[in-house]
């Protein structure tokens, strides 16, 4: 007996709604609360059967596909995206019922676009990267906030504030009382946020120097132990895409283009794909753009045509076409744990 089902998951409650492929019969269920325990409980009515189990990539996929992994489930988790794409364009009523027959009809019909499901390691690493990403940008945005400070007070602009020499400069300017308290929380938020971000850099160095994939990305130039971790973690199973231009278009660095007849709308990036990765590919095109980097000719003359930052862009396309065709020579062992 197979069972084919669709789940729609949320925080409070998730919705399953499945077919017996032997008898033709359609049952539904709700699972409330939406907890580990409750998904357990619901999937011990099915251990003497076959599962095949369709759910969307949204926030708390991971202990769901894990606990039916535990019962055996033949598990496909949909890019959500592409899932409601397929529902097609013209509106129709919306409800949680109908979100996992769409799932379950998907799966019968073998249509999922299904997303790669990491293995538990790689999972982890993922969840530091895009930890260690999340405090960078919030040191950077309190870094923009003093900046802003400092401009609505007439202060000339100036670059390396949480310097020593920058603190120092900062100490000697004339500010108003307020504009001084703001410059403090600033520099005190950012102290905090160095303070997390020791020890996690060091452990995904650490963590870098051991894993084999990550090494393999470390020989091209320009991509170091932070950017190699972070590669690894949002790219992953590089065989799961058919060529390098699926990579790039997975981590949001193609140009998307709009075009009627004569009008044509500038080129945008897409940036649907994760952050992180593109920041670890533009980071380490920074590096690849030097005087010693094999790139240094392209960039410079992409650079005199598009100016700087686009030829950044592009020498990052081409370091994730490298780590694409890195990571897929090597195959199962870039994934292997350190």
């Amino acid at each position: 007996m197979t069972i084919v089902m669709g789940l729609d998951q949320h925080r409070a409650q998730i919705t399953a709604d499945w077919i017996d492929t032997d008898t033709g019969e359609i049952s539904r269920a709700r699972v409330s609360p939406a907890h580990r325990a409750g998904v357990r409980r619901f999937l011990d009515r099915f251990s003497e059967q076959k599962l095949e189990v369709a759910l969307e990539a949204t926030t708390g996929w991971r202990f769901v596909v894990e606990e039916l992994q535990r019962v055996e489930a033949d598990v496909r988790l949909a890019e959500p995206a592409e899932t409601s794409a397929r529902r097609g364009p013209k509106k129709r009523a919306k409800s949680d019922r109908a979100d996992a027959r769409h799932l379950r009809e998907l799966a019968m019909t073998g249509r999922v676009p299904e997303s790669w499901i990491p293995p538990a390691h790689i999972l982890d690493l993922r969840a530091r990267v895009r930890l260690r990403h999340t405090l960078v940008d919030q040191r950077g945005e309190w870094q923009q906030r003093m900046q802003a400070t400092l401009f609505h007070h007439g202060v000339p602009q100036r670059s390396g504030l949480i310097t020593a020499e920058g603190r120092s400069w900062l100490e000697g300017l004339d500010l108003p009382s307020s504009a001084r308290e703001q410059i403090a929380v600033g520099l005190a938020m950012v102290d905090s946020l160095e303070v997390q971000l020791g020890p996690l850099d060091r452990e995904l160095c650490a963590y870098a120097r051991r894993q084999p994939g990550c090494r393999a990305l470390m020989s091209h130039y320009g991509i170091g132990h932070l950017t190699s971790a972070t590669i690894l973690a949002e790219l992953g199973d590089a065989g799961r895409f058919s060529s390098s231009r699926e990579a790039v278009r997975y981590a949001g660095m193609d140009i998307t283009v709009h075009q009627s007849d004569s009008r044509r709308a500038p080129g945008r990036l897409s940036r649907q794909g994760p952050p992180a990765l593109r920041w670890a590919l533009f980071e380490a095109a920074q590096c690849a753009r030097r005087p010693g980097s094999p790139d240094h000719g392209y960039y410079r003359e992409v650079a005199a045509r598009l100016g700087g930052n686009r030829a950044c862009l592009a020498v990052a396309r081409k370091l994730l076409k490298r780590s694409f065709h890195t990571l897929r020579e090597l195959g199962e062992e870039a994934l292997q744990p350190a």
